[in-house]
């Protein structure tokens, strides 16, 4: 009786043959992406026009303060079209300890280390830049910004109504062979004649009007802590709130128009920090700004303030008006509030004053928790009211604001801007066209997919939902600021 095969048998058979074959068969070699000078990337950028920084610290740690030298080549379709040598370092407060996307300050310097203007992506050439990132941690799975826009966006539309705001372009960048996705390559604000433009002050300058810069915010680590490890800046919490004399002064009045009779200085977090603004020396900074020039700023913002207090609003007189540059304040007020920067105000606010001139808010700055993303404060109410929906925060919104929007004459200001302003750049479909532009430029040369491909790991981002999500708050946060402004 013939034998039948075992068909189990013939088939494992076969099997083994293919997998001999597949074996000694030659290996499909993958393409090793790299620019026209042979510099490897980290990532197959294919034919994109979105610019690729490549940043070398040849084998040097990043330090938090002061930064480390660095080589930076930046490519377009795998071209180089720009090297130069910089001074990089991490940047941020909350956003470097929280992500692990980190954020950079960097310096073009000349071969000694010194710094050195330098022009990008048709920017006015300066020696300071930021790369901006966005937020996320993987341990936590959570991400803010899934747009990878919003600063991009908010700053746009400063632009569009003629302030100034930080010019940028969105970039993709690799560091010391890590791709680490997209960033927004930007300017850091600073006095200077292409920036904020305002005079210089020197310890020598005997008009002591101006120029200022100042902002509230977070304070700054000093140059005392130059040199501490990165670990000491990961969890640096109180350093964020511990203003000295050095780096800052305090409004005589807090958040709710009273005198305030606790010491300044206190310990960072203390019970009745909420109450109190203070104000950081930007320009000139905390180590060279002068006594007379410290005194000079707080009396004038001092002067301000009480002002402001006094003025009787069932009256046509205004004093406060001679202290500061009202159209700034509308201008600032709309742009924070039409994509709900609810760090506006009390934190990464910027105030500038000129020689001879009236303090003036902004350039606005920060947008990384606004918009869709903009939670603490409704739909449907001003970011200025803060306080009314978060108690006792260390950073709390001065009392300018509520006492801005109780005078008719300001709030008819708000009103005749924003009305003009929604006939022309800011009207619906130019709002939808700044987003819809940025999101086009990411996707067609596939720097989303890179991105996430990178970023996504069990968070669960759904890009295309993120854009329409915030397409569909500007619609509704524009059209319930045409119904509120209406009634000013």
């Amino acid at each position: 009786m013939p034998v039948r095969p075992n068909l189990l048998s013939i088939l494992l058979n076969w099997i083994v043959v293919l997998l001999f074959i597949t074996a000694c068969s030659d290996p499909v070699e993958k393409p090793i992406p790299m620019g026209d000078d042979g510099q490897v990337f980290a990532v197959d950028t294919e034919e994109s026009e979105l610019p690729y920084l490549v940043i070398d610290t040849q084998g040097r740690e990043i330090p938090y303060e002061p930064g480390t030298s660095a080589r930076m080549k930046i490519y377009q379709q795998k071209k180089l079209i720009q090297e130069e040598t910089i001074d990089l370092e991490y940047r941020g407060k909350t956003s470097f300890r929280l992500s692990d996307k980190k954020g950079f300050n960097f310096e073009t310097v000349d071969e000694v280390g010194e710094g050195v203007d330098v022009a990008f992506f048709g920017m006015p050439a300066e020696e300071d830049w930021r790369l901006i990132g966005h937020v996320v941690n993987l341990n936590e799975k959570y991400l803010w910004d899934q747009s990878l826009i919003y600063n991009h966006v908010g700053y746009e539309f400063s632009r569009k109504i003629g302030k100034y705001a930080s010019r940028g372009q969105l970039v993709e960048v690799e560091v010391n062979g890590e791709y680490m996705g997209v960033y927004y390559f930007c300017e850091k604000i600073k006095r200077d004649s292409k920036r904020i433009d305002i005079k210089s002050l020197n310890a020598s300058s005997t008009n002591l009007s101006g120029g200022y810069i100042l902002k509230i915010d977070k304070s700054d680590a000093g140059p005392e802590h130059d040199g501490k490890p990165l670990s000491y800046f990961l969890n640096n919490w109180d350093d964020d709130a511990r203003y000295t004399a050095f780096n800052s002064f305090r409004s005589e009045f807090d958040i709710f128009q009273q005198a305030l009779t606790i010491p300044a200085y206190q310990a960072p977090y203390h019970s009745q920090q909420y109450l109190e603004t203070y104000f950081n020396y930007e320009y000139p900074k905390a180590e060279d700004i002068t006594a007379d020039q410290k005194e000079y700023i707080a009396s004038y913002m001092k002067e301000f303030e009480t002002a402001l207090i006094s003025d009787d609003f069932e009256t046509a007189e205004r004093t406060y008006t001679a202290f500061i540059d009202q159209n700034s304040f509308v201008d600032y007020f709309l742009i924070s509030e039409l994509c709900r920067n609810v760090d506006a105000y009390r934190i990464s606010t910027f105030l500038q004053k000129d020689r001879d001139g009236k303090l003036a808010m902004g350039p606005i700055w920060d947008m990384n928790i606004g918009f869709d993303e903009g939670g603490r404060i409704p739909m449907n109410d001003w970011v200025v009211n803060y306080n009314d929906y978060v108690s006792n925060d260390p950073w709390m919104v001065p009392f300018w604001w509520d006492r801005l929007l109780a005078d008719p004459q300001f709030r008819q200001a708000v009103k005749t801007r924003w009305q003009a302003l929604r006939q022309s750049e800011l009207s619906p479909s130019a709002l939808q066209k700044v987003v819809d532009d940025a999101v086009t430029y990411l996707q067609e040369n596939g720097a989303i997919q890179r991105n996430y491909a990178k970023w996504d790991q069990g968070i669960g981002v759904n890009y295309e939902q993120s854009i329409l999500n915030l397409k569909q708050f500007l619609t509704e946060r524009s059209t319930w600021m045409d119904a509120a402004i209406s009634s000013f």
